[in-house]
């Protein structure tokens, strides 16, 4: 993955997670409504769009896509210090280049955020987001939250 296409997901994945917390929706469910084009074409714009604010892109997107409110609150009860939707971001980026093969992230992307693993990663009442990042992508692949 290049340098370019590297920033292009961390840019996209910390737009899903910015738009999850605001519609209150599982990133799954942000990923579908998106669908695969959707995706391939956030990634297409993001060297543009990471000029605009996360606001003003994402009210495009929910707009665009009409992506309606959830009831996935995972910021309003938590305890503990939130991670930024950025961190988050970053994270999902580092996930599908370790785990996607080459010429299939964006698949990977659909698969990760529709995977057990975001909805825990979304946990912020627990430690899960602070693990080793190894441990989480070992965690996804195996399909469940390793002893």
């Amino acid at each position: 993955m290049t340098e370019k296409e590297r920033n292009d997901y961390f840019y996209v994945c910390a737009l899903i997670e910015y738009i999850s917390r605001e519609t209150l929706n599982h990133r799954g469910d942000i990923v579908s409504a998106i669908g695969r084009k959707g995706v391939e074409k956030l990634l297409h714009d993001a060297e543009v769009d990471h000029c605009l604010s996360f606001e003003q892109v994402g009210d495009e997107v929910i707009s665009y896509y009409k992506i309606k409110n959830g009831n996935f609150d995972t910021i309003s009860a938590c305890k503990y210090s939130v991670p930024s939707f950025l961190d988050i971001g970053k994270l999902y980026s580092i996930m599908i280049e370790d785990c996607a093969k080459p010429g299939n992230e964006v698949q990977e992307l659909i698969n990760i955020f529709n995977s057990f693993i975001s909805d825990e990663i979304s946990n912020f009442n627990s430690d899960l987001y602070y693990q080793n990042p190894d441990y989480l992508e070992w965690s996804y692949r195996e399909g469940k939250l390793l002893d």
